[in-house]
């Protein structure tokens, strides 16, 4: 395994449409036949996929045959990326309102023009999600609907080791970042390891127990068909490198920014106290009104689940999904599991809501039956059918789809 290549990570052939400081939007292309391409993608609203702050994009776009953006394009969506690139020294000055207000919010409008709604799907991820519902709660004009992956809301709700380790008084924020400008990659990489300080060792026997019972090329062939196996090593191992190839390519943390995420998230919890604001602005959750999945993980050491779930119960949108979900913070969203489960269930929620409901309603007025038992005991309208039923926050939250994955 260590002898092979680079593996090949984020290879979803796409389009740079933006750029601007270090970070670009791009957009996948379309990967179908040639009458396909020619027609265009099968929904008209676009998805835009927001990764953390500090992790690289590719994610989302692992490998091939193993890549979230490239299931969603063949499924017929038009979507869309934003890589927030590597942060230089000189963005040290990079405040929270310049990266969440400015810089995704003007990635949201450029997504949107290209739809005839003049509206985007938006997934978050992780931090991704946080900032994602942040613009939500401010600005949702663009918005068509909000789809969070593991993104923390609350950060009392339910204390784990980061908060615990942000709140400590010798943790002085001011004075990592005079010290070093933008937060070094490697200071939050070796919190993070920190968390599960045997995950190295793990790692290894995972790979081991794998090399035997894949009957791999490293042990011994199986005497039934060789191949079979072999290719069941390679499958694995592959996608085991690219993974480990992203986990280890970290980004730095602008510095403001950093101040003001741990200062007034982690220690105030201002989000939920609702004192937090974006450029001047009240950030109010209970002003989201666009449609909303909530997913959540039940093995996350990096977001606990009730720091996740609480966002359902916090916005006012009637039309709101929360889904619980067995698996880590990084397994459970890019394992094999997830795109025979996860994914198809995220896209079947944007197939769902690719027009307004106004204009679902006035097309099909018999097709907007009321549904009872969302989280915040509001009446859901229900979308046109689809093949994954909706279901409202409560049922979902009961619903535990089985997956295997990893940890992180």
């Amino acid at each position: 395994m260590v002898t092979k290549p680079k593996p090949e990570v984020g290879s979803t052939p796409a389009d740079v449409v933006h750029r601007e400081n270090k970070w670009r939007l791009l957009r996948y292309r379309p990967l179908s036949s040639p009458e396909q391409k020619a027609r265009g993608p099968k929904f008209e609203t676009p998805v835009l996929l927001v990764p953390s702050l500090i992790n690289r994009h590719y994610v989302m776009d692992l490998m091939p045959g193993k890549s979230m953006a490239e299931d969603l394009v063949k499924a017929g969506h038009d979507v869309y990326v934003l890589d927030w690139g590597t942060p230089g020294d000189e963005d040290r000055h990079l405040t929270f309102d310049d990266v969440v207000d400015r810089y995704l919010g003007r990635a949201i409008r450029k997504v949107a023009k290209s739809s005839p709604r003049g509206k985007t799907h938006v997934l978050g991820y992780c931090l991704g999600g946080t900032m994602a519902t942040i613009h939500a709660a401010v600005h949702q004009e663009h918005i068509a609907s909000l789809l969070v992956l593991a993104a923390p809301v609350s950060f009392s709700g339910e204390i784990g080791m980061l908060e615990t380790w942000t709140r400590l008084p010798n943790f002085k924020v001011s004075d990592i970042v005079d010290a070093f400008g933008n937060v070094p990659w490697q200071l939050m990489q070796s919190a993070f390891t920190m968390l599960r300080p045997t995950l190295g060792m793990s790692k290894a026997v995972h790979v081991v127990d794998k090399a035997i019972t894949s009957d791999s090329p490293v042990t011994h062939a199986s005497a039934a068909d060789p191949s079979v196996n072999a290719n069941k090593w390679e499958e694995f191992s592959e996608g085991f490198r690219a993974l480990e190839a992203w986990g280890n390519d970290n980004v730095s943390f602008p510095g403001a920014c950093y101040v003001r995420y741990i200062e007034e998230l982690y220690r105030k919890d201002a989000l939920m106290g609702r004192t937090f604001t974006l450029s001047g602005k009240p950030v109010l959750l209970e002003k989201i009104t666009v449609p909303t999945m909530c997913i959540v993980f039940q093995h996350d050491n990096i977001v606990p689940l009730k720091n996740a779930s609480v966002l359902v119960d916090a916005i006012s949108s009637t039309d709101k999904v929360l889904l619980e979900l067995p698996g880590g913070h990084v397994g459970a969203v890019v394992s094999r599991s997830a795109q025979k489960s996860l994914w198809p269930k995220m896209s079947a929620f944007w197939a769902a809501r690719d027009a307004d409901v106004k204009m679902r309603v006035d097309a099909k007025p018999e097709a907007a039956p009321q549904v009872n038992g969302s989280a915040s005991g509001h009446t859901e309208l229900a979308p046109a059918p689809i093949s994954t039923p909706r279901v409202a926050a409560k049922k979902a939250a009961r619903s535990k789809t089985s997956s295997r994955s990893g940890g992180r």
